[in-house]
C-alpha cells in the first residue's frame, strides 16, 4: 500500500487545462455555480470539490432549453452533426490525460485504467458520428397503384440521461453520442458521487461547437431531478444505467407519459470454465472480467463456475494472480485496484465475504491489512447457492468459486437468476461453444474472453437486467422513431 499519493490542494493545479474542472451545473449554455454539496475523493475521504444541488425548477429549465435547442439541432444535416461530434471526439483525445485525472480523483480507479475509460468513452463518439451519416429510411412497395410508402427515421425528441458512478465518462458518451447523432437533445443527470467527468465533457462539447441547450448537465441529489425528468411530457426518452430496483421505479414513473426507455440494470454474471479450457486464457479472462474497476462493473464475473477436473489448477493460478494485485490510491502507478466508491460499498463487500465464510467457503488468497475505504481482493472456494454472493451482485473484488460436474449443471446454475446481462465461458469444444452459448439467457456472451463491450457491438441485457441496447447500429436506433409517409395521387 503506497501512502499519501493524493491530490494536494486544488486538483486544478495538476491539470494541464484547469478550466476542465467545473464546480457548476450546465443549463442552456450557462454554468450555474453553487457550493451546495461536497464531492468526496474516495482515496482520501476528503472533499474534492463542490457542486450545485439542482432544483426541480432548474431541471425544468434544462428540459425547456433542450426542447428549444432541438429545433436547430434537428435541422442540421446528418453530416453536419457528424462533423461536430468528430471535433468533440478529437478534443477528448487531446485532453485524455486531464480527463483521466479528474476521473481518478472522483471515482478512485487507477489512473491507467481511467485513461483507458476515456479512450473507450471517446470511441462511442467516433462510432456514432460515423453512424449519423447512415441513418437511412426505406421505400416500401405499395400494395395499390399510384402510391408510394416511405419509412422515415426521425429523432425521438428530448432525452433524459441518468448515469452511474462506476464509469462516469463512458456511460455518458455511450448514451449521449447516439442521441446527438440522431438529432436529439440531452438533459444529463450524472451520479452525485462523480459529477466532474460529466462536466468536463460539457466544457469540451461547448468548444466542439455543440449549441447551447443541446447538452445540459444537472448535478445534485437524484430525487428532485429524477422526478422532474420522468414526469415531463416534453422528455420523450429516458436512458438509465443502474440498479434493477431504481430502473423499475423509473419505468413506473415514466409510464404515465409513455416514454421510450433504455434500461441497463443489474447483473449476476456467471463465468464458466470447462475442463477442456485453456487454463491460462481462462485465468486471464477471469482477471479482466472480475477485477477491472475493482469489481465495480455490471458485467463483471459475480459467480465463477469451474468444472471439477480443472478446478484445483484454476484456483491455484487465479489465487497467485490475485495475491500479486497491488491495492492503493489511483495515483499510485503500481495500483491495480483503487479504493471502493464509499463506505456503503465496503460494508456490502465485507458482509458478502463474512456470510460466505460463515457458510463454509474457504479463502484461497492471503488476507491483507488495508486502510479504510479499500477492499481486500479475495478468491473464495466452496461457494454454494445458499450464500448471499450467489444471488446478490457484490460489486467488489470478490471471486467466489463454485465447483460443478456436468454441462447441464453449469447451465442450470448460470441461468438460475432473475438477471441476464452478461455471461462468460471457456472451452475449446466448438460444438459446446455454440450449444452452450445459445442456451445462456443473457444479452452478452463472452466465449474465451473476459471483455464484452465495444462501441461496435450491441450492449444490453434480458430479464431483470434491462431493456434496449447501447452501441452498434442498435444504439442509434434507440434514439429514432419510424414515421410511415404515404404518398398518394401518383
Amino acid at each position: 500500500m503506497t501512502e499519501h499519493i493524493t491530490f494536494p490542494g486544488d486538483i486544478r493545479t495538476r491539470l494541464q487545462d484547469p478550466d476542465l474542472f467545473r464546480e457548476a451545473a450546465l443549463i442552456d449554455g450557462t454554468w450555474v455555480t453553487r457550493a451546495d454539496m461536497a464531492v468526496i475523493n474516495p482515496a482520501t475521504n476528503a472533499p474534492l470539490g463542490h457542486m450545485p444541488d439542482c432544483t426541480a425548477d432548474e431541471a425544468q429549465a434544462a428540459i425547456t432549453a433542450a426542447a428549444v435547442a432541438m429545433v436547430e439541432w434537428k435541422a442540421l444535416t446528418h453530416a453536419q452533426r457528424a462533423d461536430i461530434l468528430l471535433v468533440w471526439y478529437q478534443l477528448m483525445l487531446d485532453h485524455a490525460d486531464d480527463l483521466a485525472l479528474i476521473l481518478t480523483a472522483e471515482q478512485g480507479k487507477p489512473l491507467a485504467e481511467a485513461r483507458g475509460e476515456i479512450l473507450y468513452g471517446a470511441s462511442f463518439v467516433r462510432w456514432f458520428a460515423e453512424e449519423a451519416r447512415r441513418v437511412n429510411g426505406a421505400i416500401i412497395p405499395s400494395p395499390v397503384p399510384g402510391k408510394k410508402i416511405f419509412a422515415m427515421k426521425e429523432p425521438v425528441g428530448v432525452c433524459a440521461i441518468i448515469t452511474p458512478w462506476n464509469f462516469p465518462n463512458a456511460m455518458i458518451t455511450r448514451k449521449v453520442a447516439p442521441g446527438l447523432a440522431a438529432g436529439c437533445t440531452m438533459v444529463i443527470k450524472p451520479s452525485d458521487f462523480t459529477p466532474y467527468s460529466a462536466l468536463a465533457l460539457g466544457v469540451l462539447a461547448e468548444r466542439a461547437g455543440i449549441p447551447k441547450g443541446v447538452l445540459n448537465i444537472l448535478t445534485g441529489r437524484p430525487e428532485k431531478i429524477g422526478s422532474a425528468l420522468t414526469s415531463s411530457p416534453v422528455v420523450r426518452k429516458l436512458s438509465f444505467t443502474g440498479s434493477t430496483r431504481v430502473g423499475a421505479l423509473l419505468a413506473e414513473q415514466c409510464a404515465p407519459t409513455l416514454k421510450k426507455m433504455s434500461l441497463e440494470l443489474g447483473g449476476n454474471a456467471p463465468f464458466i470454465v470447462f475442463d477442456d479450457a485453456d487454463l491460462d486464457a481462462a485465468v486471464e479472462g477471469a482477471m479482466a472480467s472480475k477485477f477491472r474497476n475493482g469489481g465495480q462493473t455490471c458485467v463483471c464475473a459475480n459467480r465463477i463456475l469451474v468444472q471439477s477436473g480443472i478446478h484445483d489448477a484454476f484456483v491455484a493460478a487465479l489465487a497467485d494472480r490475485v495475491n500479486a494485485l497491488h491495492v492503493g490510491p489511483g495515483l499510485d502507478p503500481n495500483a491495480a485496484i483503487g479504493p471502493m466508491i464509499n463506505a456503503a460499498a465496503i460494508a456490502k463487500i465485507t458482509a458478502h465475504v463474512e456470510d460466505a465464510l460463515a457458510k463454509g467457503a474457504v479463502r484461497a488468497t492471503a488476507p491483507r491489512d488495508l486502510p479504510d475505504g479499500y477492499a481486500d481482493p479475495v478468491v473464495l472456494t466452496g461457494a454454494t447457492p445458499q450464500m448471499r454472493l450467489a444471488s446478490e451482485e457484490t460489486f467488489g473484488p470478490v471471486a467466489p468459486i463454485f465447483k460443478f460436474e456436468t454441462e447441464a449443471q453449469a447451465l442450470s446454475i448460470a441461468n438460475g437468476t432473475p438477471f441476464g446481462l452478461a455471461a462468460y465461458f471457456f472451452t475449446t469444444d466448438m460444438a459446446r461453444a455454440f450449444r452452450f452459448g445459445e442456451a445462456l439467457e443473457v444479452g452478452l456472451v463472452g466465449l474465451n474472453t473476459g471483455a464484452v463491450s465495444h462501441a461496435e457491438a450491441p450492449f444490453g441485457g434480458v430479464k431483470s437486467s434491462g431493456l434496449g441496447r447501447e452501441g452498434a447500429q442498435e444504439g442509434i436506433e434507440e434514439y429514432l422513431e419510424t414515421k410511415a409517409f404515404h404518398f398518394g395521387g401518383l
